[in-house]
C-alpha cells in the first residue's frame, strides 16, 4: 500500500514591526511592504492585494502597496498610512501578522448587481456591512456606487438600501409627535435655508433636530457652514441636551453614527462626481428615519445648470422619494423651486454663513433672494408641523424673522452646541471683472461651483467666491461680477486659470 502523503505545515513567518508612514490615504487603510521582504515573497503579494493585518489590539483590511526600490523601510517592517495607524491603535514597533484578506461577499453581491441582478435588503446590508468594517476597498465601493448608478436600482431596491443604510446605524427616537426636518437636492451655489429654517420651526416651538453632511460635489455643505460659526462633531447625548433644551440644533450627522453606511459612500461619491437618484434617496431618507425625523419637507431646484434640470426629471424623483418616504413611514412634503441661479451672495462655508447671519440679524444688506428662499421652505415646514397652512403659515415664519424671535433661538443653538463665532474671511481676494457692458443674462451653477471649489472650499473654509450680480442685473464694462476668496495664493491663482479658461459662468447680453 503506497505511503499515504501528509501536507507539510504552512511556514510560520516571524512578524513583520509596525512603521507609521504618516500617510494620509482619506480613510483608506494601506499598509507598504518591501518587495523583498520574507512575508511579501512567501505569500506571494502584488501591489494593490487586500490583506489582513493583525496587531495586538485587533486587525483591519487593508490595500497594500509594494516598495520595490529604496530604503524607506527595512525588510522586517511594514509601513503603516494614517488611517491603518489609527484602526490598529498600533505603537511604534509592534509586531503585526499580514495575509491575505478572506474572499468578500459583499464584492459576490456587487458583481450580480453590475450583471443586471436585483438585490434584497440583505443583500444590500451585506454590502454596507462590509464597507462600514473596511473590508471593501474605495474601488469596490466604487464598483457598487457605478452599479447601482444611471436608473440601475429600481424603486424597490431603493426602498430596500434605505432600510439597510438605516439599519446600519444608530436610530433616534424623540418624545414628540411630530418630528419635522427639511432637505435640500442641491445643485445650487449658496441656496443655505437649513439654520434660517431650523431657528424660525425651533422658536415657535416645533422639534428640529438637523442633522446635515458635509460636502460632496459642492463648494459647501449645510455641516460645513454651520461649523464656521459653532460646534457640529456633537455626540448624541449632547446633541439631545441641545434639543431638548432648545427644540432644534445644526449638527454633523457623521458624528454620530446615524448612518456610517452613508458616510462611507458619500467619501467615495466625492471622488466620483456622481450622485445617482437611487442612492441619492437612500441617503437622504436614511438619515431622516436615522435622526426620528416622522415629517421632511424635500426642496428640489430645477435649473438647466442645477442638478435636476428637467421638469420630468424633478417629478421622476419626487415620485420615487414619496415612495420610499411612504413605504418607511415618513410623510413627506415636496417642492420643485427656481434653480436657475445662486442664491444668496456667498459662495463657500464662511461666505454662506456671513449670508445665514445677515438674514437672521434682519440686516438691511441681507440677500433678499435667500431670506425669502428660507420664509418659503420654513412656511413648508410650519405646515407639516401643523402648526399653520397657506400664507398663514408664510406670514408665521416672516413673523418669527422680522421680530427676533428666529435670530434670538438662533443664538441659543449656538450657545448650547459649544458657542457662535464669527465664521471669518479669506486672507487672498481677487475681483473678476465684467468685459463689456450688458446685463446678466444667465450664471452657469456647475462651472461657478467648480470656481469656487478650486479656490479651496469646502477644505479651505473662508474660501469659495462672493457673487456681485444675478440675473437681470446690469453691469458696466471692468465692474466686478464675482470676487474670488481663497486661503493660500496658489488656490487663488489655479481659480483664476480656471476662470480665464470659461468665460462662460456668467453670460451677458446688450
Amino acid at each position: 500500500m503506497p505511503e499515504r502523503l501528509v501536507p507539510p505545515d504552512p511556514i510560520a513567518l516571524a512578524p513583520v514591526r509596525a512603521r507609521r508612514l504618516g500617510i494620509d490615504t482619506h480613510h483608506e487603510p494601506v499598509v507598504v511592504l518591501r518587495a523583498d521582504s520574507p512575508t511579501c515573497r512567501a505569500e506571494g503579494f502584488e501591489a494593490h492585494t487586500r490583506v489582513e493585518v493583525r496587531g495586538a489590539h485587533g486587525s483591519i483590511i487593508a490595500t497594500l502597496n509594494v516598495l520595490s526600490s529604496g530604503t524607506l523601510l527595512e525588510a522586517d517592517e511594514a509601513g503603516l498610512s494614517e488611517s491603518a495607524w489609527h484602526r490598529l491603535n498600533a505603537e511604534p514597533g509592534m509586531p503585526l501578522e499580514v495575509r491575505y484578506a478572506p474572499p468578500s461577499e459583499g464584492m459576490s453581491r456587487v458583481r450580480a448587481k453590475i450583471f443586471g441582478s436585483r438585490l434584497g435588503q440583505d443583500d444590500f446590508a451585506g454590502i454596507l456591512g462590509e464597507a462600514i468594517e473596511g473590508r471593501l476597498s474605495n474601488v469596490e465601493i466604487a464598483a457598487f456606487l457605478v452599479s447601482c448608478a444611471n436608473g440601475r436600482i429600481d424603486r424597490d431596491e431603493t426602498v430596500r438600501l434605505t432600510k439597510a443604510m438605516t439599519a446600519a446605524g444608530t436610530r433616534l427616537q424623540w418624545p414628540q409627535p411630530k418630528v419635522v426636518d427639511k432637505h435640500c437636492i442641491g445643485g445650487l451655489p449658496g441656496n443655505r435655508t437649513t439654520p434660517i429654517v431650523v431657528a424660525i420651526a425651533a422658536s415657535l416651538g416645533l422639534t428640529m433636530p438637523k442633522t446635515s453632511s458635509r460636502a460632496i460635489t459642492s463648494p459647501a455643505g449645510t455641516a460645513d457652514t454651520v461649523a464656521t460659526f459653532t460646534r457640529v462633531d456633537l455626540d448624541l447625548d449632547a446633541m439631545r441636551r441641545v434639543v431638548d433644551r432648545e427644540g432644534g440644533c445644526m449638527v454633523w450627522g457623521g458624528a454620530m453614527n446615524l448612518s456610517p453606511a452613508d458616510d462611507v459612500l458619500i467619501r467615495v461619491e466625492r471622488m466620483l462626481d456622481i450622485d445617482s437618484s437611487g442612492q441619492l434617496v437612500a441617503s437622504v431618507l436614511s438619515k431622516k428615519l436615522a435622526a426620528g425625523s416622522t415629517h421632511v419637507l424635500i426642496d428640489i431646484p430645477l435649473g438647466h445648470t442645477a442638478k435636476v434640470r428637467s421638469r420630468a426629471d424633478a417629478q421622476a424623483l419626487l415620485d420615487l422619494l414619496s415612495h420610499t418616504a411612504q413605504a418607511t413611514g415618513i410623510e413627506l412634503k415636496g417642492m420643485i423651486s427656481d434653480g436657475s441661479q445662486p442664491v444668496g451672495r456667498g459662495v463657500g462655508p464662511a461666505l454662506e454663513a456671513h449670508d445665514v447671519l445677515a438674514v437672521l440679524r434682519n440686516d438691511p444688506a441681507a440677500p433678499a433672494d435667500l431670506r425669502q428662499r428660507a420664509l418659503q421652505v420654513a412656511s413648508g415646514v410650519i405646515e407639516l408641523g401643523g402648526l399653520a397652512k397657506g400664507e398663514a403659515a408664510l406670514l408665521l415664519a416672516q413673523a418669527a424673522l422680522d421680530d427676533g424671535r428666529a435670530w434670538r433661538k438662533f443664538e441659543a443653538i449656538c450657545q448650547a452646541q459649544g458657542g457662535l463665532r464669527d465664521p471669518g474671511v479669506a486672507t487672498y481676494r481677487q475681483p473678476v471683472p465684467a468685459a463689456r457692458e450688458g446685463s446678466v443674462h444667465a450664471i452657469d451653477n456647475r462651472l461657478l461651483s467648480r470656481a469656487a471649489r478650486l479656490a479651496g472650499a469646502p477644505q479651505a473654509p473662508s474660501a469659495g467666491l462672493y457673487l456681485d450680480v444675478h440675473v437681470g442685473t446690469r453691469v458696466a464694462r471692468g465692474q466686478t461680477l464675482f470676487e474670488l476668496h481663497a486661503e493660500s495664493p496658489g488656490e487663488l491663482a489655479y481659480a483664476l486659470d480656471f476662470v480665464r479658461h470659461h468665460p462662460g459662468i456668467i453670460t451677458l447680453e446688450d
